[in-house]
């Protein structure tokens, strides 16, 4: 058996479940977006752009998708950031085992549950109900966009911690202490060593909960109440309520659009960022 025959047999468990799970799929919802909603709903073969046509109908859902999934990617990085960078350069190893299995725990819970409990925590019993008491009246938590984008960070902040924190922890210490010896301060360490040489997680990072953030369901439907709606509520009350399989498949079909010019957009800067920094190594 050639190198090539042995390549190729190692390749094809994965390239079946890849065509079977996601090309084929992804095939038929491109066809149904074409199509057109029987009279009793679900799907009528034809060929028109009537579904493409009719998607600001749903540009609530997409606007508040393309805001808060940035939105909270961005806030899961600034909260995950120093908490990995903690755990990979400052904590102690005695402690680091304990303190990473801590960031695990959350995980071990549904996210079902741990999203109701966010109902408590913002309703009208529980944080308002404290602002109250000091005085701060008629707070509204839930229900709103904030309310959506605190169980976003919640429950996405591991998925930002831990390819940071694998980066971090690799990092070779001796450039920090190079660093320092040469006379950078703390900060500029940062800047010019510690920063750089984590840009993998990040991207890593950023890219895992981005991806996962544009088809949440759960969270808005939970915290949201209802008036949150992203995109993947919008395809449930299309596919399931309203059934109207043809105009769900022209949403669903937008929404791996875009994902794919963000992600290709956001990969380009990544690798761009990347070659400065070995630029800048070879000066």
């Amino acid at each position: 058996m050639t190198q090539r025959s042995r390549n190729l047999l190692l390749l094809a468990p994965a390239g079946a479940w890849f065509l079977v799970m996601l090309v084929i799929p992804l095939t038929v919802v491109l066809i149904f977006s074409f199509g057109e909603r029987g009279a009793a709903g679900g799907y009528v073969p034809a060929f028109t752009l009537d579904q493409y046509a009719n998607l600001p109908a749903r540009w609530a859902a997409f606007k508040n998708t393309l805001i808060l999934a940035p939105a909270g990617t961005l806030a899961s990085l600034l909260i995950a950031y120093p908490l990995a960078y903690y755990l990979a350069v400052r904590a102690d190893p005695r402690w680091k085992t304990v303190l990473l299995v801590l960031v695990i725990v959350p995980f071990w819970t549904s996210i079902l549950i741990r999203s109701y409990a966010w109902i408590f925590l913002l309703g009208g019993r529980g944080i308002p109900a404290l602002l109250a008491a000091i005085g701060i009246e008629d707070v509204r938590l839930i229900n709103t966009p904030f309310a959506v984008l605190i169980g976003i960070v919640y429950g996405y902040l591991p998925l930002m911690v831990f390819p940071i924190f694998v980066n971090l922890d690799r990092l070779d210490k001796r450039l920090l202490e190079a660093s320092s010896d040469l006379g950078a301060s703390p900060w500029r360490t940062f800047l010019q060593v510690t920063l750089p040489m984590s840009l993998p997680g990040i991207a890593t990072g950023c890219l895992l909960v981005f991806i996962l953030l544009m088809g949440e369901f759960l969270i808005p439907a939970i915290l949201g109440g209802g008036k949150v709606f992203f995109v993947g509520n919008a395809l449930v009350d299309l596919f399931l309520q309203s059934r109207n399989w043809a105009f769900g498949s022209a949403v669903a079909a937008t929404l791996v659009i875009l994902m794919l010019v963000t992600v290709t957009a956001y990969m380009r800067l990544i690798r761009r960022l990347g070659a400065q920094r070995e630029d800048v190594a070879l000066m």
